[in-house]
């Protein structure tokens, strides 16, 4: 039996109103029907921010350190910093020779309890401020003796649903997610009666993709011993 060979398949932001529309069992008569779906699916998108990472917006940034410098500023659009390290070249210049150091995240109250903040030296931790565009303040600030560029993978925020002809910007296995979730929006907004059964349709079909949306690696738990005084 012959197949398409093609694994392309996607939504533009139309046609997902659209399926939204006739998971509630209505239809799109007017602009203001499309803006409020639209309007609908931007409130989705921010919601998703709280259910976690999301693979497909991890992405790896870089700022050149400035000697005596702690603080640094993330690009907009970044929602949280997850891990911070420390490099002798930037990352497109890479070498065999390029040495990277991992630095450790601490929360506010232990940024605030360094003594002197701007104490010169190797970065070792970092602190993240997540305002509406996160900055990076580093412990110890840099003295670029070795380490030149801090690197950092971010979370990044999803896209706006735009234009009715654009496609989300979403990865293909979060689209039956999207769909429902989308329905049970309009649910709220058009369809009372439907609400309580979109929102365990989209629940369903959320906990499936965030489960799948994980990395498959390798975890090792070792035990921690205890020794009782005076044995």
């Amino acid at each position: 039996m012959a197949t398409s060979g093609t694994t392309s398949f996607d939504l533009n932001i139309d046609e997902i109103i659209d399926e939204g529309y006739e998971r509630c069992g209505l239809t799109t008569n007017s602009g203001y029907d499309l803006r409020s779906a639209r309007r609908s699916l931007n409130l989705l998108f921010a919601e998703w921010g709280n259910r976690g990472i999301h693979l497909w917006k991890v992405a790896l940034h870089e700022n050149a350190l400035v000697s005596g410098q702690a603080e640094y500023s993330v690009s907009p659009g970044v929602n949280d910093v997850l891990e911070a390290f420390v490099s002798t070249t930037a990352a497109g210049a890479n070498t065999v020779n390029t040495q990277d150091v991992s630095l450790t995240k601490m929360d506010r109250s232990a940024y605030s309890a360094l003594p002197n903040k701007l104490a010169l030296g190797q970065p070792s931790q970092y602190y993240v401020d997540r305002a509406t565009t996160p900055k990076i303040y580093l412990y110890q600030a840099p003295d670029l003796n070795t380490y030149t560029t801090l690197k950092y993978y971010v979370i990044k925020r999803i896209e706006d649903a735009g234009a009715y002809t654009d496609d989300p910007d979403v990865v293909y296995r979060f689209l039956p997610c999207m769909v429902a979730g989308l329905a049970y929006y309009l649910a709220m907004k058009k369809a009372p009666q439907l609400v309580q059964q979109n929102k365990l349709i989209y629940e369903d079909q959320i906990k499936r993709a965030l489960d799948e949306d994980g990395q498959r690696a390798s975890t090792y738990i070792t035990p921690q011993n205890f020794y009782p005084e005076g044995l």
